[in-house]
């Protein structure tokens, strides 16, 4: 066909039009709608060898899943290269991370791998993201999907003290399909290959903006959720609950829900209603634990996935799973089939996702109908044990006619690698020390311990299948712990060698490194019988109070062998100040080599200020000539004896204390007292003590009661065994105590003159003009005097007495002065308010003081009067508007208004008002003043009185320069 030339304007305009379509583009929709979902995964430097590792070297793996075309059926656009954030301050560039690989894995998705590293600098948490435009368009659950951005991000903590750290791997994809008022399941089968703690939250959708942008201006994403986020089961698509077993259980035609379980990670929706696709995010936190610290946060990686829900009539197979199992590390787990049946009768796909696959295998043994079987097998070994179970995720994927959604059922099972329980422990004598044996142990795993537990007496407890460690509750008390390549261990009970003539029973196992960790089963338990008896301490007795010539008398049994002893062997005595001194303090006062030298007097001490404790070692050779074997006993303390008087009950209270390894509490102790002027002292009461303590009260006794004015001296006998059923009373005795009952204080009776301020009040014009300018100053007069109280032969020989003053009444007391015993009255001067509380206290010559007196509390009067003329006229006199007489003030608000009811002047600032006729605006005074004639004012004045009472003043006053 021939067309004429166009003419030149015409040309123009075309040229025009398709530049501009040039400039424009294909439409937003096909150039940019393709981000569904996507995560980004971490690790350390894991290469090798391990000297080269470089531990601040970051290895990435991101995975993006995008749409092959438009809703509008354009090809969508593509993601060849991305950008990243590192978290440092530092990006990639703008896209320069090339893709490694792209899959087609759903009729309108691709599966986009990207791979990465970065170094960084210096130890610390780094928050590395993924930022592009833009997502899919019409997202149901999103206000304008087609104009928010994608983001993810995963954080990583490089730090000496955790060594490698690798982010939870995501194994199951980030997109998924679900059907109208079915339910829907999904898991995201996490796996984390260092054996940390998951745990999974959901969290909205997010954007960040434009990378291209942030690159340019160098600036780290702030992300913030998409616009108009709703989670999918939001009132607003009207969705209820359908049928499901669970969990959790569903209840028809109540609200939908949408959960994740924080443990395994699964997440139910039932049930859609809204036909379409849906976005919504988690967070897989990472939590490290070490020994002796709290689980440390130490990685989150957080996904964006993506749910289509279609109106399929097609309905969900069922998956059944077996129960969690349990399994000693070196054995194969029993064979786990899996099932599931589709009540359309389709065939079903089982499938399993696991960071275990492989070595661990699934077997789809058939499809059904009617049962679709598949089963799993894993052999494990001892690197698998840790204290996290491994989760394996079981799916089941009914295979539908052509046009209809295929739909699902998963289930999570859940397995626990324990290590096996150390073989053949036994134990033998070695002198008064064990000697532990055992087995290799069969997982030499680096960095295991074995712990040593021990206990007296056997325990009758058998382990359970699946029962690691030995739980507190079985009385064993962890003794030692050694490497996990070690076979004995001697119990020299902390080198105080073992006591003979006891039973002592044995059990170990072990405790993997961290951070995978774990433990075994228990050993069998071994126990040994020492055959004889041990030295034991028997006395420690203060024979004589004094404070450098007390004495204390130490005595102890002498021990049996069926063996004997052999040569050298004998006795050492330590000493030290105090019921409990440190292990350091003891030094040395005796020894013997004599097996009958069983008493020590112990002497030129202060029994007065101290007790003393006593240590005993019996050594004895291992063999004729050999080393030395030590073997301990206590340590064992004094009694101590404190006294204290009650005048008040008339009464004085003694306690003591002790600590000893034989029982004082199964047999009385006694009380002894006399006067200490003379005579002897003679039992006033026996009480049952504890094994550290006791205390009784001396109340005389009704034909001799304690008299005030004496004193009493004390002394306790404590009656001990180490075995109740035998006739072993082991007697001593306490230091002596004296004390003097002398009598209380009299209580003061206090009076604080009050002010009238009624009368005050009544001739507010009749006072003089308070004085100075800042208020009032104020005294306040207290007088007392003695009472009959608390007793009726209290003392009224007051040395003292003492002042207590509190401006309100709910401040505390304070003291504020004494004055002489001869002295009952105060005059508290000087005061800014007369308000206050006081209170008085009595001080005899023996320093004992009596109970506080009656609190007497007095408040400011409430008195304010206005002058009716001031001149301001700058000679110093009457010069401003302030009160003629006035109380504490708090704060006033004032307002000056003139004649025609104009408001001139106000204030807050000056309690005192302080007007120097000064106009509205200048606070001060110092602004335009205002003319010569009557103003009336209006002053909110609050007191400051105890309940800050608010009073509202109005008049007139005349201004005369």
């Amino acid at each position: 066909m021939n067309l004429p030339l166009l003419n030149h304007p015409v040309r123009l305009a075309l040229v025009g039009l398709l530049w501009l379509i040039a400039l424009l583009g294909p439409t937003p929709e096909a150039r940019a709608t393709h981000l569904r979902a996507g995560d980004i995964q971490a690790k350390t430097d894991t290469t090798l060898p391990v000297a080269n590792r470089n531990p601040r070297r970051v290895f990435f793996k991101m995975v993006l899943y995008t749409s092959v075309t438009t809703s509008g059926g354009q090809t969508a656009a593509d993601e060849p290269n991305v950008t990243i954030f590192y978290g440092d301050n530092t990006n990639s560039g703008y896209n320069t991370i090339p893709r490694v690989k792209r899959t087609l894995v759903a009729p309108n998705v691709y599966r986009n791998v990207y791979y990465f590293e970065h170094t960084y600098n210096a130890p610390g948490n780094y928050l590395v993201s993924y930022l592009s435009v833009n997502r899919v368009a019409g997202v149901q659950n999103l206000t304008n999907s087609i104009n928010e951005s994608f983001y993810i991000s995963t954080r990583i903590t490089i730090d000496p003290i955790i060594n490698v750290n690798r982010s939870p791997a995501l194994l199951a994809p980030a997109i998924d399909q679900a059907s109208r008022r079915q339910v829907f399941l999904h898991n995201p089968a996490a796996f984390d290959a260092d054996g940390d703690s998951l745990a999974f939250k959901l969290r909205p959708s997010q954007q960040a903006g434009n990378p291209e942008d942030l690159v340019r201006s160098n600036v780290a994403p702030r992300p913030t959720p998409v616009t108009g986020f709703r989670y999918p089961d939001d009132p607003f698509f009207r969705a209820v609950q359908v049928p499901y077993v669970g969990p959790p259980v569903g209840v028809p035609n109540d609200p939908a829900i949408f959960r994740q379980d924080v443990r395994t990670g699964q997440i139910v929706w039932n049930s859609p209603e809204v036909v379409g696709e849906y976005n919504v995010a988690f967070v897989v936190e990472e939590w490290r634990r070490t020994p002796g610290a709290p689980p440390r946060l130490i990685g989150e990686v957080i996904r964006d996935m993506q749910i289509t829900v279609t109106p399929s009539q097609n309905l969900r197979p069922t998956l059944v799973v077996p129960p969690d199992i349990c399994v000693i590390a070196g054995n194969p787990i029993p064979t786990v089939v899996v099932t599931a049946t589709d009540p359309d009768n389709n065939p079903v796909l089982l499938e399993a996702f696991s960071g275990i696959l492989p070595p661990a295998t699934f077997v789809r043994n058939s499809t059904g109908p009617p049962t679709a079987r598949g089963t799993f097998n894993w052999t494990t070994t001892c690197a698998d044990i840790r204290s996290e179970p491994y989760q394996v995720l079981f799916k089941a994927t009914d295979q539908p006619a052509a046009g209809l959604t295929p739909l699902i059922d998963e289930r999570p099972l859940q397995i626990t690698v324990i290590g096996p329980a150390p073989q053949n422990l036994r134990v033998s004598a070695v002198g008064n020390t064990a000697r532990l044996d055992w087995n290799s142990y069969l997982c030499q795993n680096p960095g295991a311990q074995i712990r040593i537990y021990r206990r007296e007496g056997p325990s009758g407890w058998t382990p359970g299948p699946c029962e690691t460690g030995i739980p507190a509750s079985r009385g064993y008390t962890q003794i030692g712990a050694v490497n996990v390549g070690s076979q004995t261990f001697l119990d020299d009970n902390n080198g105080r060698g073992l006591d003979r003539g006891k039973n002592y029973c044995y059990r170990i196992y072990v405790e993997f490194a961290r951070p995978a960790g774990g433990a075994s089963i228990a050993s069998n338990e071994a126990c040994l019988s020492l055959a004889g008896t041990s030295s034991r301490l028997t006395n420690v007795t203060v024979d004589r109070t004094s404070t450098t010539n007390g004495q204390i008398t130490v005595r102890w049994t002498k021990p049996t062998s069926s063996s004997g002893f052999n040569t050298p062997a004998g006795y050492r005595l330590y000493r030290a100040v105090g019921q409990t001194p440190a292990a350091t303090a003891f030094q040395q006062v005796f020894t013997s080599t004599n097996l009958d030298d069983l008493t020590f007097v112990d002497q030129n001490l202060n029994t007065t200020d101290n007790a003393y404790s006593y240590r005993l070692d019996f050594f004895s050779a291992s063999t004729p000539g050999g080393a030395e074997i030590i073997e301990a006993a206590g340590p064992a303390s004094s009694v101590r004896v404190a006294v204290t008087p009650n005048p008040l009950a008339n009464t004085i209270g003694l306690t003591w204390t002790y600590n000893v390894p034989w029982d004082n509490s199964r047999r009385p102790t006694t009380v002894y007292r006399r006067l200490q002027t003379g005579g002897a002292f003679v039992p006033v009461g026996k009480v049952m003590g504890t094994t550290t303590g006791g205390a009784f009260t001396d109340r005389g006794t009704t034909a001799q009661p304690l008299v005030k004015g004496q004193t009493y001296c004390y002394y306790v006998k404590t009656n001990g065994t180490y075995d109740a059923t035998l006739p072993d009373s082991l007697i001593n005795l306490s230091q002596e105590q004296c004390v003097a009952l002398q009598a209380v204080p009299c209580t003061p009776v206090l009076t604080l003159k009050a002010t009238n301020c009624d009368s005050l009040a009544s001739r507010l014009f009749q006072l003089p003009a308070t004085t100075p300018a800042t208020g009032e100053v104020f005294t306040n007069n207290l007088s007392w005097t003695l009472s009959n109280q608390p007793t009726a032969d209290c003392s009224r020989d007051i040395a003292q007495y003492i002042i207590f003053f509190a401006p309100t009444d709910g401040e505390p007391l304070k003291e504020i002065d004494r004055v002489p015993g001869t002295q009952t009255t105060y005059a508290h001067r000087n005061l800014t308010s007369a308000a206050g509380c006081y209170a008085v206290q009595a001080l005899d010559n023996n320093q004992a003081t009596s109970a506080l007196s009656n609190k007497e509390c007095k408040d400011n009067c409430l008195l304010f009067l206005l002058p009716n003329i001031f001149t301001p006229n700058g000679d110093g006199v009457n010069d401003t508007f302030r009160p003629k007489v006035f109380s504490p003030i708090e704060r006033t608000v004032v307002r000056i208004y003139n004649r025609w009811g104009t408001k001139v002047y106000e204030s807050d600032k000056d309690p005192l008002i302080n007007w120097s006729g000064g106009n509205i605006g200048a606070e001060s005074g110092s602004g335009s003043r205002v003319s010569d004639g009557m103003y009336f004012y209006q002053a909110e004045v609050e007191f400051r009185d105890a309940s800050r009472t608010k009073r509202t003043f109005k008049g007139w006053v005349q201004i005369n320069r």
